[in-house]
């Protein structure tokens, strides 16, 4: 990357790691029941809500006690379940037609990070009906109070019931861009382990490494605050603990509600240090191939850091040893690679791959443009990369 740009870079994320005291940052109110959605509803003066989620969740059944529990209490609930891994801007407007139609006055996001974005951008586009979604992306373009927001997440991962970013695929063309802005933050947050036990295990391993990421790239960045690195650490330590309990026996409660909570500290932890060039290059992967979002994290994880490489060394090997993942009196060298190792032995053993299959060579130019106009200068990576630098990831990660 030029020098000037660098320094560019540099200023434009101090600057807004000054500004963070003064930002309205909140954290959405918790409940552990969906039992306690009908008395929010009321306090709200609601009496009817849009339920957004996917056709999988739907079918298996998750939104039947929901939808129960609203009917007896008198709530009426339509139904939006056509959201997709990647949501687009199709979705998005057709979840605020049937809002409108239904004469809704709540969202309540149930689901993983996809039901939530499109929950989020959806109610985004009620209260400004003049300006699209690809008029909303990047920072603060929303401005206004969304309808009430109620998120209930059924895997623990994308830590999305805590934050304000919504990420929306252009499927036309093929570009997945965030929207971010405080208004976008749930009001509510309900963290529910009977809601993540019917997961699939590749659901668990990938949302779970998800999280992983979210707590590891916020870590690591320049914009990192005290409550920002306790949340990581925190994040880390449930992972390391209770990932793979979750994983082989998907019924244990004290492993998913320990997952659920890493997902939120995790959470809480992005939202306010931000993330890196693993999110960038993997919104480009969902954008041009539909690439799942937590399996393209897991995957780009241990490449990413180890492209950092001293660049990460001192903070990586803190938040192993902070978080119990090494506990060995090592330098912070081995102590990294030794973290960085124990990411990649998760992945295996929980069958995620080592590589993504079915990234052209044609098509690693435009990604890497996509990732470089997300990452720079917003987000206060260890070492910048320009575009040409960020190819080198997309080589990595190619079967």
């Amino acid at each position: 990357m030029f020098v000037l740009r660098k320094i560019y870079c540099r200023v434009f994320q101090k600057a807004f790691r000054a500004a963070l005291p003064l930002l309205p940052y909140r954290k959405p109110k918790l409940l552990h029941s969906v039992r306690e959605i009908p008395g929010v509803c009321r306090k709200w003066d609601v009496d009817s809500v849009m339920l957004v989620t996917d056709a999988g969740i739907r079918s298996m059944g998750l939104t039947e006690f929901l939808e129960k529990t609203l009917e007896e209490n008198g709530i009426s609930c339509c139904v939006y379940d056509r959201t997709v891994a990647n949501p687009t801007i199709w979705n998005v407007e057709e979840a605020r037609e049937l809002y409108l139609e239904h004469g809704a006055q709540a969202i309540i996001a149930f689901g993983g990070g996809s039901s939530m974005d499109c929950a989020k951008a959806a109610g985004a586009r009620i209260v400004k009906p003049n300006q699209s979604i690809s008029q909303m992306k990047g920072l603060l373009k929303v401005h206004k109070r969304l309808p009430l927001l109620i998120a209930v997440p059924t895997t623990a991962g994308t830590g999305s019931e805590t934050t304000l970013a919504a990420v929306i695929t252009d499927s036309e063309r093929h570009y997945k861009y965030p929207i971010n802005d405080f208004s976008l933050i749930p009001l509510y947050a309900v963290l529910d382990y009977h809601e993540t036990t019917g997961l699939p295990k590749h659901i668990t391993a990938t949302t779970g490494m998800d999280a992983l990421t979210h707590a590891v790239e916020a870590y690591i960045g320049g914009s990192t605050t005290k409550e920002t690195r306790a949340m990581a650490e925190e994040a880390v330590r449930l992972i390391h603990q209770y990932l793979k309990t979750a994983y082989d026996d998907g019924q244990n409660k004290a492993a998913r509600k320990g997952m659920l909570k890493a997902a939120y500290c995790a959470g809480v932890a992005f939202t306010k240090s931000y993330v890196g060039y693993v999110h960038a290059v993997a919104h480009s992967l969902g954008g041009q191939y539909g690439t799942p979002h937590g399996l393209a994290n897991a995957v780009l994880l241990p490449i990413v850091l180890r492209m950092y490489g001293s660049y990460c060394e001192k903070k990586l090997a803190r938040l192993a040893r902070n978080s119990g993942v090494v506990d060995e009196a090592l330098g912070d060298a081995e102590t990294a690679a030794l973290f960085i190792d124990w990411i990649q032995e998760m992945n295996d053993s929980m069958g995620i791959p080592r590589r993504l299959a079915g990234i052209e060579q044609s098509d690693i130019r435009t990604m890497a443009k996509h990732a470089d106009k997300e990452g720079n200068p917003l987000y206060p990576v260890p070492k910048l990369m320009n575009r040409k630098e960020l190819e080198e990831i997309y080589y990595a990660v190619k079967e």
